[in-house]
């Protein structure tokens, strides 16, 4: 398990020069983990952004709410796409394993493999609903 740390920036997890495939393979992986949570405070504030911007609407009048409903529709879309990036991240920072495999070279470049594919979605995820949330929040009323 890796632990998360809001304020990340790139670690070098140890990193030298890739000496194999499997070496290679975790670098991408830590790449991807890194990538990832150096975004993660930006997740989390943009999140409480949104979720502020929500409760102010509610404590609209109905007409005004009425009007805003286009726009609130979209700040709803943009909060479920930064929970669940939050949500992959965490699984995933939960589910990996560093050492799985270790004693099968086969077994461990496949699952190396899928980690990266894993943490590749995590880390668009985190992009794409970052850069939403930014064009939303940045959108004149």
């Amino acid at each position: 398990m890796i632990k998360k740390d809001p304020e990340a920036g790139h670690h070098n997890h140890g990193k030298n020069t890739p000496q194999n495939q499997e070496d290679s393979l975790m670098a991408d992986v830590m790449d991807g983990h890194d990538a990832g949570m150096a975004k993660y405070g930006k997740l989390q504030t943009a999140e409480k952004k949104i979720k502020a911007s929500l409760d102010s609407i509610s404590k609209l009048p109905a007409k005004a709410r009425q009007e805003l409903a286009p726009y609130k529709a979209k700040l709803d879309s943009v909060a479920a796409d930064l929970s669940y990036a939050i949500f992959a991240m965490d699984k995933w920072m939960e589910e990996f394993d560093m050492d799985s495999a270790k004693d099968n070279i086969e077994n461990r470049i496949k699952y190396l493999l899928d980690e990266k594919m894993k943490v590749g979605k995590v880390k668009e995820a985190i992009l794409n609903s970052l850069s939403k949330a930014d064009s939303l929040l940045k959108a004149k009323l």
